[in-house]
């Protein structure tokens, strides 16, 4: 199946009016360990590869995971912004539970730490002997907080501790666990993708977690001049060149730029399955691709030029379908029918308890404290899939936001901190770009999923709706 096909055919199920049930399992799956990679990329949008609907972007290799794995249609980042996301990914817990809910900054380096009482993914894999590995941004703990990556379950850490200094491709240093790696000019995502697929060879005869957490697309957009940007050169016309602000650098070229961003990190990914091939493990991997939320606009950004056909409305930091909604391609070489597309509604606080069910693990790791359910049943097409009741969010920024999604249905409430929130709902089946607003239609249905964002938060006193975050 070409990737043109493909998108026909995922637009054509994009939303259907039942959601289809998969599969199941009480406990373990496998009895061979297998090793499992999880690529979180960083603001990338949901139509941003060609899989998904992008008709300008090349992404040959991650087309071909979706036509020999399984892709999701109705995944959904943890938060709108990268570390709450990052931190219910790591806990599973969502962001009504999680320690941290939005991008609190610390100077001079680095985020509000991640919970030492709670256990991570890295925890989850390191306590049940595998060999764990960080490769990217981090952005839950500045350093000496005790929350850094390697204080959380991972035994090998290279990259950005600090998600501010994560804006700069080429800084004057990365972290190589807790030593500072200065750079000298070297473009900081080669080196971590080195870094990574290092760290594949060095395990290729043990059980690994590799957490693969490449800054590309975010801002800023600039690469080396090789012949991927050469791809795009003069492709697209461009209005607005973008000059340094001093927290991004200049492109005269931004749609150029993220372009070959895209297609960068494609092509990392295509560098990663050959190596797990050339080491004889891709069959005894399982690899998860993904994004943290939805696209940015920042740096000289342009996502609306490149959303084709305006699929989601809403950009990083909404709480609308396009800040959320994110591909997630699962790729398994013999484990999955090949191009089989999944429906259900699932996040990124599902993928703890769905490592907990892979691994077979005891009571202890299911814990009460996660909010997530196993999609392992779907991955592996076993029984009966568990479905959610409810997804919840809750956002800090710009006056405060929460969303519900229950089935068809989503609320979404609006300037909390004012006093006087407002209140959208929408059909999500019927109107998938949130246009109609049918709160006033339905003030029973909005009164049972406000009754739930109220019941899912809870109080925090570093984050109450009123303190807006500094990036």
């Amino acid at each position: 199946m070409n990737s043109k096909c493909f998108l026909y055919l995922f637009g054509s199920l994009l939303f259907p009016s039942s959601l289809c049930k998969a599969q199941v399992k009480d406990a373990v799956a496998t009895t061979d360990r297998p090793n499992v990679i999880y690529l979180l990329c960083d603001d990338m949008g949901y139509s941003d590869i060609e899989a998904y609907g992008q008709q300008m972007i090349s992404t040959p290799n991650l087309t071909r995971l979706v036509q020999q794995g399984m892709s999701f249609t109705q995944f959904y980042a943890s938060a709108a912004v990268s570390a709450p996301s990052r931190a219910s990914l790591m806990t599973g817990q969502h962001t009504g539970h999680t320690k941290i809910r939005g991008n609190r900054e610390i100077q001079p380096e680095g985020q509000e730490p991640l919970d030492p009482k709670v256990k991570t993914l890295g925890n989850l894999f390191q306590e049940n002997g595998y060999v764990t590995g960080c490769f990217g941004k981090w952005g839950m703990g500045y350093p000496g907080s005790g929350g850094e990556a390697n204080d959380m379950g991972f035994d090998v850490f290279y990259g950005y501790n600090c998600q501010r200094k994560a804006h700069k491709y080429y800084p004057d240093y990365l972290w190589n666990n807790k030593t500072k790696e200065y750079q000298e000019g070297r473009y900081s995502q080669d080196a971590i993708h080195e870094h990574a697929l290092k760290f594949i060879r060095d395990n290729k005869d043990k059980a690994f977690f590799g957490y693969f957490t490449y800054t590309i697309p975010h801002a800023e957009l600039t690469q080396p001049q090789d012949s991927i940007v050469e791809m795009y050169r003069n492709k697209f016309y461009e209005p607005k060149p973008f000059y340094s602000d001093g927290d991004y650098g200049t492109a005269l070229n931004p749609r150029t730029q993220f372009a070959a961003m895209i297609t960068r990190l494609d092509t990392y990914v295509g560098q990663i399955i050959k190596e797990l091939e050339r080491q004889g493990i891709a069959d005894r991997t399982l690899f998860i691709f993904t994004s943290d939320n939805g696209p940015h606009q920042e740096g000289g950004a342009d996502p609306y030029f490149f959303n084709t056909e305006a699929r989601l409305k809403g950009l990083k930091r909404a709480l609308y379908e396009g800040g959320m909604r994110v591909p997630y391609i699962a790729y398994w070489p013999g484990k999955f029918q090949p191009g089989s597309i999944s429906h259900i509604q699932a996040a990124g606080w599902d993928m703890m308890p769905t490592f907990v069910d892979l691994l077979g693990v005891d009571s202890n790791w299911r814990a009460e404290t996660m909010d997530g359910i196993s999609i392992l049943p779907t991955l592996l097409s076993r029984g009966e899939q568990p479905l959610h009741e409810f997804l919840y969010w809750e956002f800090h920024e710009e006056g405060g936001r929460q969303a519900v999604r229950a089935g068809d249905w989503k609320l979404i409430r609006q300037q909390i901190s004012s006093g006087n929130p407002t209140h959208e709902l929408y059909n999500i089946a019927e109107d998938p770009h949130e246009d109609n607003n049918i709160a006033a239609q339905y003030p029973e249905k909005v009164e049972e999923l406000k009754a739930i964002m109220d019941r899912e938060h809870e109080p925090s006193s570093l984050f109450n709706f009123g303190i807006d975050a500094d990036i």
